[in-house]
């Protein structure tokens, strides 16, 4: 007979369903944990959760990995912060008004300087010619992002403050996008491949990058309690990442390609973004951290941050890469 077999598989799936949930049903001696990871759209754990490499090489552990998108850095922090996700990167600023606001967060790793990914811009035809001519007008942005940050520098160096302009602040790149092409606001500032999609889709006139101001380096950030019980979990991660990164360093467009149908993406403004962007991940050294802190100093002079935070103490105390 054929139903006592089907009745045995019926219970041997219902035990392997209870232990990926964590239930251990009738007394099963392992349990798989998962890792989370926060990630946003465009970045090298974008690329890594593509090609499925981390699963593979977490399974022997008895480990899974489950990945959740955020529309930008201060979202996916936030998320850190309360325990919903253990790992995850953000932009600079984001990460400096995170140590500011003590975020329970720290710096594990970072990529190489990506200032071409960053930009402040007006529509095609209009009189603003300069970042000088910026004084007054209304300008979309988001508190806390790369380009809050880009912004900031940018009227420094054309002897303007950031208290001589009117942000119109925004949650997302998309509102960006969407208030921009509105016509409610006078320039915009954006990273990619939003950055990169605005410039295919109505060839704005881009005013500033980050070249010379800003480096716009993603930080990978954790939570310090779950590293330091998983260390071997965070550098198994960070193994896997450096061969994809070797991969798309040497085929950009591959990579766009790739990209493209799991980030809703078209694949020409992911082409666009990654010939100006280089993947590699690297550790924490001393110059990086004077990077952030300078991006401390900024945001404090403004009274933007409150707390005068000390990045160098942000930084796990072990190196992971």
């Amino acid at each position: 007979m054929t139903t006592t077999p089907n009745k045995r598989r019926l219970v041997l799936q219902g035990l392997i369903s209870g232990a990926l949930v964590g239930t251990a049903p009738f007394g099963m001696a392992t349990e798989e944990r998962t890792l989370r990871i926060g990630y946003q759209k465009f970045n090298t754990l974008n690329i890594l959760k593509g090609t499925g490499n981390l699963e593979k090489a977490l399974q022997p552990l008895g480990w899974k990995a489950k990945w959740f998108e955020f529309a930008a850095g201060p979202q996916l922090i936030e998320a850190l912060n309360a325990g919903a996700i253990d790992f995850g990167h953000a932009a600079d600023t984001p990460s400096v008004f995170a140590n500011a606001a003590g975020v329970n967060a720290v710096y594990l790793a970072a990529e190489q300087p990506y200032p071409k990914g960053i930009g402040i811009f007006v529509a095609q035809d209009s009189p603003i010619l300069t970042i000088k001519e910026l004084k007054s007008k209304k300008i979309a942005l988001g508190r806390g992002w790369n380009v809050q940050y880009l912004l900031v520098r940018a009227l420094e160096e054309v002897g303007l403050s950031y208290n001589d302009i009117n942000p119109v602040y925004l949650t997302n790149a998309a509102d960006v996008s969407a208030t921009f092409q509105s016509g409610n606001v006078d320039a915009a500032a954006s990273w990619d491949p939003f950055l990169a999609g605005q410039q295919i889709a109505t060839s704005p006139r881009l005013l500033r990058d980050g070249t010379g101001l800003s480096n716009n380096r993603t930080f990978h950030l954790g939570n310090p309690q779950f590293v330091d019980q998983n260390k071997n979990i965070i550098r198994t991660l960070f193994a896997e990442q450096k061969k994809t990164n070797v991969w798309a360093q040497a085929h950009p467009q591959e990579t766009a390609e790739l990209l493209a149908p799991q980030l809703g993406v078209d694949a020409k403004v992911l082409r666009l973004a990654t010939g100006r962007r280089n993947y590699t991940t690297v550790p924490i050294d001393a110059g990086i951290i004077a990077e952030q802190q300078k991006i401390v100093e900024a945001f404090y002079k403004l009274n933007l941050i409150k707390n005068l935070v000390q990045v160098k103490n942000k930084v796990y105390g072990e190196a992971l890469l």
